[in-house]
């Protein structure tokens, strides 16, 4: 039909009002539709097909329609968190995290498994609190895993907290099971080591009512 001939910018405007399970189908029906879903030059509908899963967050957050912010509600002693739609089990990928409002006494940024809890009572480290999920604290600093402290990052004297505002890049990288951040265009170091080979999912936590976070995936890392 006609729809296959549509320049390459309106298919994209058409696919960022569909649904995951819609792209995927749409994926399927020809050589363009699959580029124009996929290519690098399109980041903006490969975003969205990695976004925030408005399926798979907390009762007390709902995603804007944007499709890329999380907006979590004033309930009082909960701590609030999201996954995205996918998952990685290999490769590398890279995707920015930003806070739009109040951290709070806790905001953490990082990875989780499908099995990681995304609500909990209190106001705690959720992202980082069992086995199933690693994060960045970035109130204090400290990275969080099995519900442990496993050190400060980044690992320099004075380290600058976190401003409201700026974008932090996180780094999955499957093939050397490593998760890094950045700031800006500093790097700032290998967070986790040893990460298991499973699905694991860009995710994070929030307590602050009414803050609201975005996630942007990127693709692959550039190097350098």
């Amino acid at each position: 039909g006609p729809g296959w001939r549509l320049p390459g910018r309106v298919l994209e405007l058409v696919f960022s009002y569909l649904e995951l399970r819609e792209l995927r189908s749409c994926a399927l029906v020809c050589k363009l539709w699959h580029r124009v879903l996929h290519g690098d030059e399109n980041s903006e509908v490969r975003a969205f097909h990695h976004a925030f899963s408005t399926n798979d967050c907390s009762r007390n957050v709902y995603i804007k329609k944007n499709g890329f912010t999380l907006h979590r509600n004033p309930i009082a002693q909960s701590t609030d968190g999201a996954r995205t739609k996918i998952g990685f089990s290999e490769g590398r990928h890279a995707w920015e995290v930003w806070w739009e409002g109040p951290l709070g006494t806790v905001a953490v940024i990082g990875i989780a498994t499908k099995r990681a809890a995304m609500q909990c009572q209190g106001y705690v480290a959720l992202l980082g609190s069992d086995d199933q999920s690693w994060g960045w604290n970035l109130v204090d600093n400290n990275l969080l895993h099995n519900g442990e402290v496993n050190g400060s990052f980044p690992q320099c004297n004075n380290a600058p907290k976190y401003q409201i505002g700026e974008r932090i890049r996180v780094i999955l990288d499957m093939e050397d099971k490593t998760l890094a951040f950045e700031r800006g265009y500093e790097f700032l170091g290998v967070a986790f080591r040893g990460l298991p080979k499973v699905c694991l999912y860009p995710a994070v936590s929030a307590v602050y009512g009414n803050t609201e976070v975005t996630l942007v995936y990127l693709g692959k890392p550039l190097d350098g």
